[in-house]
């Protein structure tokens, strides 16, 4: 019989795994060595590290991470000690890129601009990246990506280098992994020369890890004015972001972007089948998997009505598009949360404490794919609800 420990966040983690063990829940932070003496297998989200070192002295053979990311698991290390490790790549990439456009739409609305026409800058165009980069053009944007590794492997293009996109984009978005070492450092990827080489009123928004923008150099460029827009949800120093810079931005909002209920137990999902995997690896037995689909139905349809709004010009198409999202996610919602919880806290510990109870008490959000809209939706904005937001369209049969 397994023992395995949890972080409490993983959603559904005791129905999950206790068919395999026993499952002890331990908040992320709160995973140590000391709470890992029993356990063969753990399963973590972000906050929790995860080296050779935290697991001397214990009986884990296997890591999960039920995240996308894992830049915060020492894979390579672990492998070479005969330690099994997987994490759930892509499992949250619709809830980021739900998050991102919602961001955009709320700024257009907030400054009657349209996003029709303009050009977005995807840098790194993995699982978010590219699902981002579909749904933008579904919404009349041009796109441009830069990728350095996979252009290096021979990946379809087209690519463009960094400082090309970074002259010819009114938005740029940040999609990479955090990587501190060469070939492909990331760390301050974004740092003041790079900002400094964006259009001037570019925006900037980043749902990928805080380091990968330099804070310090993001707050003096937004101090100068030069950026039109910024949405972070990803901050340096996590849990303790700078509540300077944080005042500054547009929309703020406590690294929640992947946090919709669907990508989370899709992330449950690819972790028991990982686990499952390297279990048979190990001649154990397996039980029945677990079926996540009871988790996943809610309770009653999830519709949104469709905005009786003009949409005879760009801005107002994107103020209609705006109405639509917020029925079904309230970007300023967690903003305020995290400006009234966190950016209002001065003592750091306190600010901590903040951060983390928002992402623990997080409510639920679905993600689009999973809504109908009710209404006439105008023609000329079929592609966009359809493509660029992911919802389907209601029929008449269905009403």
């Amino acid at each position: 019989m397994l023992h395995i420990v949890a972080d409490a966040n993983i959603p559904h983690a005791r129905e999950a795994f206790s068919r395999y063990g026993t499952v002890t829940a331990l908040p992320g932070r709160e995973i140590t060595p000391e709470a890992l003496s029993g356990a063969n297998v753990l399963l973590v989200r972000s906050v929790t590290p995860v080296s050779p070192s935290t697991l001397v002295g214990t009986p884990v053979r296997f890591v999960a991470s039920a995240t996308a990311g894992m830049d915060h698991v020492a894979a390579g290390p672990l492998a070479r000690e005969g330690i099994g490790v997987a994490h759930a790549p892509g499992s949250n990439a619709a809830s980021v890129v739900d998050w991102v456009v919602a961001a955009l739409l709320r700024i257009a609305a907030e400054k009657h601009v349209g996003l029709e026409g303009k050009t977005l800058g995807v840098v790194g165009v993995g699982a978010v990246g590219g699902r981002l980069a579909d749904r933008a053009r579904a919404l009349g944007v041009r796109v441009l990506r830069c990728d350095p590794p996979r252009a290096e492997r021979g990946d379809p293009g087209p690519w463009v280098p960094l400082a090309t996109l970074l002259d010819a984009s009114d938005i740029v978005t940040v999609h990479t992994p955090l990587a501190r070492e060469a070939p492909h450092a990331t760390l301050h990827l974004l740092g003041a020369a790079k900002l400094g080489a964006m259009r001037d009123g570019a925006w900037l928004v980043n749902a990928a890890r805080g380091p990968v923008v330099d804070g310090d150099a993001l707050f003096r460029a937004l101090a100068s004015g030069r950026l039109g827009a910024t949405a972070l949800d990803v901050w340096e120093g996590e849990p303790v972001p700078n509540t300077s810079l944080a005042s500054r931005v547009d929309i703020a909002t406590p690294h929640i972007a992947g946090y919709a209920f669907d990508g989370k137990i899709r992330g449950t999902v690819m972790v028991e089948a990982a686990l499952r995997e390297w279990l048979s690896t190990q001649g154990h037995p397996l039980p029945e998997p677990w079926d996540p689909e009871s988790a996943l139905a809610p309770e009653a349809p999830l519709v949104v009505d469709a905005p009786l709004a003009p949409v005879d010009t760009p801005e107002a198409r994107a103020a209609w598009l705006d109405a639509l999202v917020r029925q079904a996610y309230d970007i300023r919602a967690d903003d305020r949360r995290f400006r009234g919880a966190v950016v209002t806290m001065p003592d750091p510990d306190r600010r901590a404490v903040a951060f983390a109870e928002l992402r623990r008490t997080y409510p639920v959000r679905r993600e689009w794919s999973r809504y109908r809209v009710r209404g006439h939706v105008p023609e000329p904005l079929v592609p966009a609800v359809t493509r660029g937001l992911g919802m389907a369209l209601d029929t008449p049969g269905d009403r």
